[in-house]
């Protein structure tokens, strides 16, 4: 199976190529402007340096969120839009999960900066099955809710948490920094989701923000 992911939900957006059960390449994206202009080139140079074509590709996947809402939708959009013409399926893959996929250890406790001194945080088991669900509440709340013996903690790079974890049982535990480039994570989970029929109709992805956007809050208040 044949799999081309992208991320564009942070700053240091990705692309990745995965074939049977292969990364077949990986590329950074960098743009001060966004992605939404860059995407498409990075794409056509990155099969053409694979010796593929969009016509081959079995599947397109996205990083859906958490992140930056306008890159959630640049990302996932580039994955609808291709897919719904080429009449593929799409893995719309939670940010989350794809960063459980570089720990090592049965339970794999994901932790993001959410802002607003709250974190988006979720535990996967070795499978990347979801053990406890996606959630955005304070950090403290949460490891209160962690009852497990022990973790790998898993969190983007040079994140404060374990530090703030400290005098906490979870100090002392495995902590694990994800690079900033996950795609080739996000193309493992799609991989993963096709072996389990999970994949989607283009029109059924959808973005998981997790919580609501700035704008939807202030409208609200």
């Amino acid at each position: 199976m044949t799999i081309l992911a992208l991320d564009t939900t942070t700053e240091f957006g990705s692309m990745a190529l995965r074939v049977d059960g292969k990364t077949m390449g990986e590329s950074h994206l960098h743009s001060n402007d966004g992605f939404a202009h860059v995407v498409f080139q990075s794409m056509e140079e990155m099969l053409a340096r694979s010796g593929q074509s969009l016509s081959e590709i079995d599947c397109f996947a996205a990083g859906a969120g958490p992140g930056s809402f306008t890159g959630v939708r640049v990302g996932l959009t580039a994955a609808k839009g291709l897919a719904e013409a080429l009449n593929k399926p799409v893995a719309a893959v939670s940010n989350l999960r794809a960063l459980a996929a570089f720990g090592a250890s049965e339970r794999r406790a994901v932790v993001l900066d959410a802002r607003r001194g709250e974190v988006y945080a979720a535990v996967y088991d070795a499978k990347l099955n979801l053990v406890q669900p996606e959630i955005v509440m304070k950090f403290s709340d949460w490891l209160q809710g962690l009852e497990a013996e022990t973790y790998e903690f898993i969190t983007a790079t040079s994140a404060p948490f374990q530090t703030i974890s400290g005098g906490t049982r979870f100090a002392q535990m495995q902590w694990t920094e994800a690079p900033r480039s996950i795609a080739s994570a996000v193309a493992l989970c799609a991989e993963i989701d096709a072996a389990d029929g999970k994949l989607l109709d283009p029109l059924a992805a959808d973005a998981n923000y997790v919580r609501r956007s700035d704008a939807e809050l202030a409208w609200k208040e």
